[in-house]
């Protein structure tokens, strides 16, 4: 295929103006590289992410166990490439296992990991490594080659017809390439974690007893789903091998601290929580905010802190429940919260009735959506429905030619809203990590039977201690149970 020489050079000049403006040196490695981002606006980035970080997912309410992860976190700081960041340290309510880092200095580690993490000495590593992410700018250099791919496709399209025609696609591409962390970031990640580790005076060699946890898990689940740490961090055989061959002489008699860690993780909420929301039957039941609706028939349901999302079976209709606190008057709100959702809504209908005595405003509305550059016209409802001071707000969204169908359904949570009083829901708990002292030496496999672990949870609890029901126990060794 012949390639226009004018694109060519366009391309050409693009590409070494940019390098030429825009090489910095790797804190980690010394190097120049291609970088767009600067610190300070890699900071404001993280800042941003952040924000969006924690009405996602929800900071986990335990201030002592987040003060020993910062505190942990901070152990290794002072062993970091960039010293200079102000990092913060931060556990996620969720029970998806998981950390990971954002730009400029911002580390998480979700509640579910640190259920399955058997010593401080593992969080050390876990820390070290999203540490190492940061301080190699991985994500900064990412989003530099994302944005040069993005500025080519721009000049492309200018230039070129046949060009114009494929960005769209070209654009999506780019996106999923760099999406992820690249094997040899990962690496690097794994290098920094040990090193950063090793700084604090924390055994190294318990990268390898967590990725052995994250293995387990993986083939405990037949290998059908994975943990998300490995979605985002691929787990290989040969990255293993790569990791004990980062190990020294020594190493051995570092810190791994396993019972300072299982007692702070004692008591730690394990699972989905309940309070927070759950499905059980046709309905879902909020215990801590005291309510309860009605679910379509079908219809699948996502709950996280920022919003319920409700989504019909073949993707064909939707609803979102948001809440905040709101001053002024219903109506006005409900106008206001609409624009603010929308764009360019066209109010077709609107008025107030009560839904099960609580006070509500309702708009039915059309609107319209960008979809592979085509403009798909929508129809929806809006119901804002008042409760103990605060706003309760169902958005029903699908195509306008089928609102008819779906409106009996977007119809089913907004109509049964209701207050929740009955005290089997209400006081519904979460199952909790609990941290057991092992008496008389025995058996993981007696253990459990000794503290009437159900069957069906045994392989649970043998995964988080990683032991086999054979596995001899001695007295006065920590068990993590789950009650």
């Amino acid at each position: 295929m012949r390639v226009n020489r004018q694109i060519f050079f366009w391309f050409l000049a693009v590409a070494v103006l940019l390098t030429a403006m825009s090489c910095a040196v790797n804190p980690v490695t010394g190097k120049k590289e291609l970088m767009l981002i600067s610190e300070a606006q890699e900071i404001e980035l993280g800042k941003q992410t952040d924000q969006s970080i924690r009405m996602q997912y929800g900071l986990y309410d335990d201030p002592a166990l987040t003060n020993y992860v910062r505190r942990v976190g901070n152990s290794l700081t002072p062993h970091t490439h960039r010293k200079e960041l102000k990092y913060h340290f931060a556990v996620l309510d969720t029970p998806v296992p998981n950390a990971f880092a954002a730009p400029g200095g911002y580390i998480y580690v979700t509640r579910g990991l640190m259920a399955m993490m058997n010593s401080e000495a593992e969080l050390a590593v876990v820390l070290g490594h999203e540490l190492g992410h940061v301080n190699a700018r991985h994500s900064a250099r990412s989003m530099s080659r994302q944005m040069i791919f993005n500025l080519g496709l721009v000049v492309g399209s200018v230039l070129s017809k046949e060009v114009r025609r494929w960005a769209p696609l070209a654009g999506l591409a780019g996106n999923l390439l760099f999406l992820k962390f690249s094997r040899s970031d990962e690496y690097q990640a794994d290098s920094l974690g040990i090193q950063y580790a090793r700084g604090s005076r924390y055994l190294p060699g318990a990268m390898v007893t967590f990725f052995n946890s994250l293995q387990q898990l993986t083939a405990d689940h037949g290998g059908s789903s994975i943990p998300n740490f490995l979605s985002t961090h691929p787990l290989t055989t040969r990255r293993i091998e790569e990791v004990k061959e980062m190990l020294q002489p020594g190493d051995e008699n570092l810190k791994v601290a396993r019972n300072d860690y299982l007692q702070k993780v004692d008591g730690l909420v394990y699972g989905n929580n309940p309070r927070h929301g759950y499905v059980q039957g046709n309905a879902f039941y909020h215990p801590q905010m005291k309510f309860a609706f009605n679910i379509p028939q079908g219809w699948k349901v996502q709950n996280t802190p920022a919003q319920v999302a409700l989504a019909e079976a073949n993707g064909n209709a939707v609803i979102l429940l948001r809440v905040e606190k709101a001053q002024s008057a219903l109506d006005d709100y409900a106008r206001s919260r609409l624009q603010q959702a929308l764009q360019n809504p066209q109010i077709l209908d609107q008025g107030s009735h009560a839904v099960n005595s609580l006070s509500a405003h309702h708009i039915i509305f059309d609107s319209a959506v960008t979809q592979d550059n085509t403009s798909v016209p929508m129809r929806g409802r809006m119901s804002c429905i008042q409760k103990n001071g605060m706003v309760y707000t169902f958005i029903g969204l699908t195509q306008r030619n089928v609102f008819q169908s779906h409106d009996p359904s977007i119809l089913t949570p907004i109509r049964t809203f209701r207050n929740l009083n009955d005290p089997q829901h209400l006081n519904r708990r979460p199952v909790h990590v609990e941290v057991v002292k092992v008496g008389a030496a025995t058996t993981m496999g007696r253990f459990l039977s000794q503290h009437n672990i159900p069957q069906k949870l045994h392989k649970e609890v043998l995964l988080l201690n990683l032991m086999k029901t054979g596995t001899q126990l001695s007295p006065g060794q920590l068990i993590k149970i789950i009650r």
